[in-house]
């Protein structure tokens, strides 16, 4: 009773000094493990003197150009602090040199934010969270051709391990794709080329052998899907994803031997391809059990993942003292989300 105590308190502690900052995250949310080795690049890095993809210039590097490249008479070009060309001390001849001019007035940089901006394919219409040194930071929706992007700022210069992962419409998760980030005081940072692996899922639990087993689950529109079946001799064959990136194959299981196997898939589009995700098991025996949709009743489950952790802590958060928060999220049924409600999600807490 002692530990429940001291496990309550403590996350009583944790909600109030995440909840603004959770409240702060919350509007990006739109709904909702391994690692894969999908591709990772940095596409550019404001501030290393190096001019990159998408920038105009960097620090010294104005990539050959100068204030009679852009059409004035002379003067001395110059870079922003966020990669823009700065005219401000070009000059256009006539007129006198006169005046001294104040720095130029309109070309004044922007302030440049410190952000890590990620990209890359998921599922179409498919959750995708950011986590940063193991805690969800934002979370977004890939769009119906299952590209997202989403940006993380006020970040403090430092090394952060960051996290992505993506969720299905049936609630099935791929692997969590894992990277460290060096963030630069005033860079912007892009990470593109994520690529999140297949999810998977198979209809049986127990298959009689010779008969089918259905595997399925979700990838990019048109991807092509390679299925692995282990055995003592590892089978492979390919599928290809529909429109909505759902994929289906019917696996004759008259080669495997009795017992259990396992099954996983990759994806492959456009020249991009992911490792091989979660792996999913089954028995091959005597007779055939389907598997059962699973069923999760856990007080504060608010996403239905049947895990209660910092993803239902956030939409509860969202719901904090606002009026008619809908009966889900107001587990404690007092007409209003408060503290009462994030004390019975602690006590219901899985992590």
């Amino acid at each position: 009773m002692q530990n429940k105590k001291a496990k309550l308190k403590n996350f009583l502690i944790l909600c109030f000094a995440f909840l603004f900052f959770i409240l702060s995250v919350i509007p990006h949310s739109v709904s909702a493990s391994a690692t894969t080795n999908s591709s990772i690049e940095i596409l550019a890095l404001c501030g290393n003197d190096i001019k990159e993809s998408g920038e105009e210039c960097d620090g010294s590097d104005l990539n050959g150009q100068s204030c009679t490249t852009k059409g004035y008479t002379g003067g001395t070009l110059s870079c922003n602090a966020n990669c823009t060309i700065n005219t401000s001390a070009c000059t256009s001849g006539g007129g006198g040199g006169g005046g001294g001019g104040g720095g130029g007035g309109g070309n004044a940089p922007p302030a440049v934010i410190t952000q890590v901006t990620f990209s890359g394919r998921a599922y179409p219409l498919s959750k995708v969270s950011i986590l940063k040194d193991g805690q969800i930071a934002i979370t977004t929706i890939a769009g119906p051709d299952a590209n997202f992007n989403v940006a993380l700022s006020g970040l403090s210069a430092g090394n952060y391990n960051f996290a992505v992962f993506g969720e299905d419409s049936k609630v099935r998760r791929s692997t969590s794709f894992t990277f460290p980030v060096i963030i630069t005081s005033g860079a912007s940072t892009n990470v593109s080329g994520i690529f999140l692996t297949p999810t998977i899922d198979v209809d049986k639990s127990e298959v009689k052998r010779g008969d089918n087993i259905a595997i399925f689950g979700q990838s990019v529109p048109d991807g092509q899907i390679t299925i692995s079946i282990n055995s003592d001799n590892e089978i492979f064959d390919t599928v290809k994803a529909d429109k909505n990136g759902a994929y289906l194959y019917n696996f004759d299981t008259a080669p495997l031997n009795f017992g259990q196997h396992l099954t996983k898939s990759k994806a492959a589009l456009g020249g991009a391809i992911t490792s091989f995700g979660n792996a999913v098991s089954f028995t091959v025996g005597s007779k055939t059990v389907m598997n059962q949709p699973k069923q999760c009743q856990i007080k504060g489950d608010l996403n239905n993942d049947c895990h209660v952790n910092l993803v239902d802590f956030s939409i509860m958060a969202y719901w904090y003292k606002r009026p008619n928060p809908p009966a889900s999220v107001d587990i404690g049924g007092f007409g209003v989300v408060d503290l009462r409600d994030f004390s019975i999600l602690a006590y219901y807490w899985t992590g």
